[in-house]
C-alpha cells in the first residue's frame, strides 16, 4: 500500500528533501528554540564563532563568560527592536566589534573570504516547532537563518480530506499574533499555508483580519514528478534563494492613501506599512529576466506582458534594483549595465520606485528622480555621471541623445512602463539612437561617402548591441511584440513572460468588469426641412456629422442623462456600503460640457445629495449658450483640491470625462461606467479597466453602454484575456516595403534625382538645410498641378504608408537598402511640405434638417463571458493608397430581381426605396466599410456585414413592419445577404469592378 497520505508524511517529504537529498538545512529539535528570545542561540552563535573567530575572541575579551549570553540577548533584543529584516542587512554592535548575521552571496567572484563566509551561513528547520509561552501549540515548519526565525509554513495534505483552506483558517485562528513575540509583524518575514496543491502566503497574521495572497505557479500548479507545490521547497526555500530574498527582494513600503474622514470632514493621507513578499509571477519574471541575460548579454529586448493587478511597479522595482547589481559571469570585474533608465509615460512618477530601492539599498544618490520639476539638463547630468538608476518620462528622453552618445563604451538596459504608448514612432527611433554605441564621432576617421553616412543612421535605429530592453505593458499591439516579443522555435513571437488578465481576475487581484453589461441603442429619424432646396453631399462625412448633431441635442442629452442619473440614484449609490462612484465617457469636450449642465439641472430637480464633476483639457465654447467652459469654472472647487481628491468627498459622486482620466486613474471607488463613446481595441480594455480595483465592500462593477455592440466589447477583452502572441507566417514582411514603394512611385510624383538630390543636402554635416526648400516646393507644385483631388489623396496615403511601415520595420531589421532610407527621409519632409487637403466636414448640413423622433431602448443586461484562450495577432501591412470607388448603381436592381424570381415575393415600390435607403446606409457605415481589407479573414468581414444589415433592418420595426417581416425570413435574408456580401467582397477586397 502506498503512504503519504497522512499531514506528518508530507511534513517528512519537505524536510527529507531539504536536509538530506540538497542537504543545505540542518533538521533541529524543538528543544533547542528560545520560545522567550525567539531564536536558537546554538545556530547564532555557532555561526558567529565560525565565521568572525576573531571578533567573537575580542568581544570574549571584554565580557569573558557572560560572553555567549551577551551576544544572543543582544541579537533577540535587535530582532525584537529592529525586527529581523533590518536585522540581518544591518551589523550588531557589541562590544566594540560589528558583528555580521548574515552573508549574502557575492556579485562576483572577487572577494574569495565573501564566498567563504556565504558558505559558513546556517539553514535550519524545525518541526512542530513549540513557540508559545502560554499554550501548547506548535507550527509545522519553522525555518531559521543563523538562527533568526524567517518564515513559517502550516501543512495540509490533499489526502487527508484537507488543502491550503484548512491551513490559511489555522492560522487565522489559531495563531493569534497577540502576545505572541514570533507571530508579530516583522518578526518573520512570511508565512506559507501550504498543501499539496495549492500554496497562499502572508507577511502579517492579523487574526480573522489576515489577509493571504496566492503564490502559485499559475491557475494550476503541476508536477509531473511528486506534489504540485514542490516548487516552494525546491526553488524557493532553497539556500540561494532565500538569502537572496531576504537581500534583493524583501521590503518594507509605506503606503499613503487619501481618503474622506467623516469626522475633520476634509480630505485626509492614511499611511499604512506593509512587508513585501514578491507574489510568485513577480520573482518568476524577475529571475527568469536575470537568468536569460546570463545567457544573451546585452543587445536584446524582452516583453513582459502583465495584467493590472500584477504589481507591476514593485516588478519594475525589483527588476531595476537587481540589473543594477547584476553580473552576467562570475568571473566579470564589472556589472553588466552602467545605468538602469526607468522609462514611463506618466508625467507625474509615482515615488514608489524610488522609495522601495531605498528600503532595499540605502546608498546614497543610488536613484536619480527626474520627475516634472526637473529639467531635461537634470537627465543629461545622471547620464553623465552615471547614475545606477534613472527614473525619467518617455517626454524628456529624446533631448538627451548628446549626453548618452559621450559614453559609448556604457551599457545601458532600459526599463519601459506601458510599452505600446512609449515606443511607438520616431521617439523610439531617436532612444536607440540616443544610446547608440556607433554614435562615438572618431574625428580622425576617413571621411565616408554618403551611402556610408546613410548606412550609419540605418544602424542607430535598430537593435543595439549596448542596449537591453525591458517592455512592461498589460495590452501588448501586436508592433510591440514585433519590437520586444522573443521569437519562438516555429518562428513566431510571444511575450518573455506572462500574467494574465484571466489569472489576475481568477486570483481576485482584478474585478471582472464584464461581470454586468447593460446595453442601450438609440433610435432616430431625421427629416428634411420642406423650405430647404434638396442639395448633394458626401454621405460619410454627412452621417457622421449628423450622427453628432443627434447626439448634441438636448433631447438626447437629457434622455440619456436621465437615464444614468435614475440608474445611479436606484443602483450605484448603494454600492461598496454606500461609497461607490460612477464614470460617464463622452465622445468629445463639448458633449462633455452639455452633459455636466444637464447632470446639474437633473440633479437639482431629483434633490440629489451630491453633484458631478467634469474633466475635459482647455476652453470648449458652446455656441448654443454663447458661453466659454472649463473644467475649473464648471467644477468651481475654487482651485483648493484637484478632481481626483474632490470625487472622494461625499458632496461628489459622479465623474463625466473627455479624454481624461480614462487611463491611469485608480479609483477604487468607481463602481459603475455610463460609456457614450465609440471604443475599439485597446482603447476599451484601458477605459473599462478603470473599474476594475479591489476595495473592501467592493463585490461588483457594472457598465451601462450607449453606443458600442457588446460582442465588439468582448472580442476587445478576450483579446487580451491571455498570452497574446504574432505566428510566423503573420509577422510583418519586410519585403512588403517594396510594394508599399512601388504604390508611392506610380504616381510619378518626383523623380529619383531629387530623391539623390535631397539625400546629398541631407546626410552631410553642413548647415544648409535652407537647399532642401526649393527641391519640395518644385515637388509639392507638380503634385497639385499633375494629380486630381482623389489621387493627391491616395499619394498622401501612399507616401505616408511607407513611412510607416519603414519607421516600423527599421526598429526590428538592418535594411541593407541604403535607397530605402534616402526616400524615407525624403517622404516624411515632403508629406509636411505637400498642401493641406481641405477636408472639411459638411457643418451646414445641420441647418437643412430636423429631428424628427429620438428614443433610447435597453437592449439586454448579461455577463460578457470569457474564455481561457490566448490572443493571436498580426503583424502590419502597407495600408496603399486609399482612393474613393465608384458605386453599383444597378447592384440593388439586381438583387431584386433574385429575390422575385427565387421566392415568388412581391416587393414594393414603397419597399425598394426602404432597400434603397438601407444600402445607402450600409455604405454610409466607415467603420463596417473599413473592415472590407485584405488584412481581414473572408468570414470575419461576413460576420461583421451580416451584424451590421441586421442592425439596420431593426429601424424598420415600427414604421415599416411588413418590409421588416420580408426582408428578416429566413432564406430571404441568407440569399440577399450573401449576394450582396460577396458583391461588395469583391470590390473592395479582390479588386473586382464591374
Amino acid at each position: 500500500m502506498a503512504g503519504g497520505t497522512k499531514e506528518i508524511h508530507f511534513e517528512d517529504h519537505i524536510v527529507n528533501y531539504l536536509t538530506q537529498e540538497v542537504k543545505e538545512y540542518n533538521l533541529v529539535n524543538t528543544n533547542k528554540y528560545d520560545k522567550k528570545l525567539c531564536i536558537i542561540p546554538e545556530d547564532v552563535l555557532a555561526f558567529i564563532k565560525e565565521s568572525q573567530p576573531k571578533k567573537y575572541q575580542n568581544i570574549q575579551t571584554h565580557l569573558g563568560a557572560s560572553t555567549d549570553t551577551k551576544i544572543v540577548e543582544a541579537v533577540a533584543k535587535s530582532v525584537r527592536n529592529n525586527k529581523t529584516l533590518k536585522t540581518l542587512r544591518s551589523k550588531l554592535r557589541i562590544s566594540g566589534e560589528r558583528l555580521d548575521l548574515v552573508y549574502f552571496q557575492p556579485a562576483n567572484n572577487k572577494t574569495p573570504e565573501h564566498e567563504t563566509w556565504y558558505r559558513q551561513n546556517r539553514l535550519s528547520v524545525i518541526r512542530q516547532l513549540a513557540y508559545s509561552t502560554k499554550n501548547n501549540n506548535e507550527l509545522d515548519l519553522c525555518f531559521f537563518i543563523n538562527g533568526i526565525p524567517v518564515a513559517t509554513a502550516e501543512l495540509k495534505n490533499a489526502l487527508t480530506g484537507q488543502n491550503h483552506h484548512n491551513a490559511i483558517k489555522q492560522y487565522m485562528q489559531d495563531r493569534d499574533p497577540n502576545g505572541e513575540p514570533l507571530l508579530e509583524f516583522q518578526r518573520c518575514l512570511v508565512h506559507f499555508a501550504m498543501g499539496t496543491e495549492k500554496v497562499f502566503m502572508t507577511t502579517k497574521l492579523a487574526g480573522k483580519s489576515t489577509f493571504f495572497l496566492p503564490f502559485n505557479q499559475g491557475l494550476r500548479n503541476y508536477n509531473p514528478n511528486g506534489f504540485a507545490t514542490a516548487y516552494v521547497w525546491e526553488d524557493i526555500l532553497r539556500k540561494e534563494s532565500l538569502l537572496d530574498l531576504i537581500q534583493n527582494f524583501i521590503n518594507l513600503q509605506e503606503d499613503v492613501d487619501k481618503a474622506y474622514d467623516p469626522k475633520t470632514k476634509a480630505i485626509v493621507e492614511k499611511k499604512s506599512t506593509k512587508l513585501l513578499f514578491p507574489r510568485f509571477h513577480q520573482l518568476k519574471a524577475v529571475r527568469r529576466l536575470l537568468d536569460q541575460l546570463k545567457i544573451d548579454g546585452t543587445g536584446t529586448n524582452y516583453l513582459i506582458q502583465h495584467s493590472a493587478g500584477s504589481g507591476k511597479s514593485n516588478t519594475i522595482t525589483w527588476l531595476a534594483y537587481r540589473l543594477a547589481n547584476f553580473y552576467q559571469n562570475y568571473t566579470d570585474n564589472a556589472a553588466l549595465f552602467d545605468s538602469i533608465i526607468v522609462v514611463t509615460d506618466r508625467r507625474v512618477l509615482n515615488t514608489q520606485i524610488q522609495n522601495n530601492i531605498r528600503q532595499i539599498d540605502n546608498v546614497p544618490g543610488m536613484v536619480e528622480y527626474v520627475d516634472e520639476k526637473k529639467t531635461s539638463q537634470d537627465l543629461k547630468t545622471a547620464i553623465k555621471e552615471g547614475k545606477r538608476i534613472i527614473i525619467t518620462t518617455i517626454q524628456k528622453f529624446p533631448v538627451i541623445s548628446d549626453a548618452a552618445s559621450e559614453f559609448p563604451d556604457r551599457k545601458y538596459a532600459v526599463i519601459i512602463d506601458e510599452a505600446h504608448s512609449s515606443q511607438s514612432g520616431e521617439t523610439s527611433r531617436h532612444m536607440r539612437k540616443a544610446l547608440s554605441l556607433e554614435d562615438a564621432a572618431i574625428l580622425d576617421t576617413p571621411e565616408k561617402d554618403l551611402d556610408e553616412v546613410i548606412a550609419d543612421e540605418i544602424s542607430k535605429k535598430g537593435q543595439q548591441p549596448n542596449i537591453s530592453q525591458f517592455a512592461f505593458t498589460a495590452t501588448p499591439k501586436p508592433k510591440t511584440i514585433e519590437l520586444f516579443g522573443t521569437v519562438q522555435p516555429d518562428g513566431g513571437k510571444e511575450p518573455f513572460d506572462i500574467y494574465s488578465m484571466e489569472q489576475a481576475i481568477k486570483e481576485g487581484f482584478i474585478l471582472d468588469v464584464l461581470e454586468n453589461y447593460m446595453s442601450f441603442k438609440r433610435y432616430y429619424r431625421l427629416i428634411k426641412r420642406s423650405d430647404i432646396e434638396d442639395k448633394e453631399y458626401e454621405k460619410k462625412k454627412t452621417v457622421r456629422v449628423l450622427g453628432n448633431y443627434v447626439d448634441l441635442q438636448d433631447h438626447g442629452i437629457e434622455k440619456k442623462a436621465r437615464i444614468i442619473l435614475e440608474h445611479f440614484s436606484a443602483e450605484t449609490q448603494n454600492k461598496i456600503q454606500g461609497k461607490a462612484r460612477g464614470m460617464l465617457v463622452t465622445k468629445s469636450r463639448l458633449h462633455a460640457v452639455r452633459f455636466k449642465r444637464k447632470f446639474d439641472d437633473v440633479m437639482r430637480e431629483m434633490k440629489l445629495p451630491y453633484e458631478a464633476l467634469v474633466a475635459f483639457s482647455g476652453t470648449v465654447k458652446d455656441d448654443e449658450t454663447g458661453e466659454e467652459y472649463t473644467e475649473t469654472n464648471m467644477n468651481d472647487l475654487g482651485g483648493k483640491i484637484s478632481i481626483p481628491d474632490a470625487l472622494k468627498l461625499p458632496k461628489y459622486r459622479l465623474l463625466i470625462v473627455a479624454n481624461k482620466y480614462q487611463t491611469g486613474f485608480d479609483e477604487p471607488m468607481m463602481h459603475t461606467m455610463f460609456v457614450d463613446k465609440k471604443l475599439g481595441g485597446t482603447s476599451t480594455v484601458q477605459t473599462l479597466s478603470r473599474l476594475n480595483r479591489n476595495a473592501r465592500g467592493k463585490e461588483s462593477t457594472m457598465v451601462l453602454d450607449f453606443v458600442n455592440d457588446p460582442e465588439d466589447v468582448q472580442a476587445d477583452f478576450q483579446k487580451y484575456y491571455g498570452k497574446n502572441f504574432i505566428q510566423e507566417e503573420n509577422l510583418t514582411d519586410p519585403n512588403a516595403i517594396y510594394d508599399s514603394l512601388n504604390q508611392v512611385e506610380s504616381f510619378e510624383v518626383y523623380y529619383p534625382q531629387e530623391v539623390e538630390a535631397f539625400a546629398n543636402i541631407f546626410f552631410t554635416e553642413e548647415d544648409n538645410f535652407e537647399k532642401l526648400q526649393p527641391i519640395l516646393e518644385e515637388i509639392a507644385a507638380r503634385f497639385v498641378d499633375n494629380l486630381q483631388e482623389e489621387d493627391q489623396a491616395a499619394f498622401k496615403s501612399a507616401a505616408s504608408s511607407f513611412v510607416k511601415l519603414y519607421r516600423f520595420l527599421s526598429q526590428i531589421i538592418t535594411f541593407t537598402d541604403v535607397e530605402l532610407e534616402k526616400v524615407y527621409v525624403f517622404l516624411t519632409a515632403l508629406i509636411k511640405k505637400l498642401p493641406y487637403a481641405k477636408t472639411s466636414l459638411p457643418l451646414d448640413v445641420v441647418n437643412d434638417v430636423e429631428l424628427d423622433s429620438y428614443k433610447i431602448q435597453h437592449k439586454y443586461t448579461t455577463q460578457l463571458k470569457l474564455e481561457s484562450a490566448d490572443g493571436e495577432q498580426e503583424g502590419m501591412q502597407p495600408s496603399g493608397a486609399s482612393g474613393a470607388k465608384d458605386e453599383e448603381f444597378d447592384f440593388l436592381t439586381k438583387i431584386i430581381k433574385v429575390l422575385n424570381e427565387t421566392y415568388g415575393i412581391e416587393l414594393t415600390d414603397e419597399d425598394k426605396v426602404e432597400f434603397k435607403r438601407m444600402k445607402e446606409n450600409i455604405y454610409s457605415n466607415a467603420e463596417l466599410m473599413s473592415f472590407f481589407n485584405k488584412g481581414n479573414s473572408k468570414d470575419n468581414i461576413k460576420d461583421k456585414f451580416s451584424e451590421e444589415v441586421d442592425s439596420e433592418l431593426l429601424n424598420f420595426i415600427d414604421k415599416k413592419l411588413d418590409f421588416y417581416n420580408k426582408m428578416t425570413e429566413d432564406k430571404i435574408n441568407t440569399l440577399f445577404k450573401t449576394m450582396w456580401f460577396n458583391e461588395l467582397y469583391d470590390a473592395r477586397v479582390r479588386g473586382i469592378g464591374k
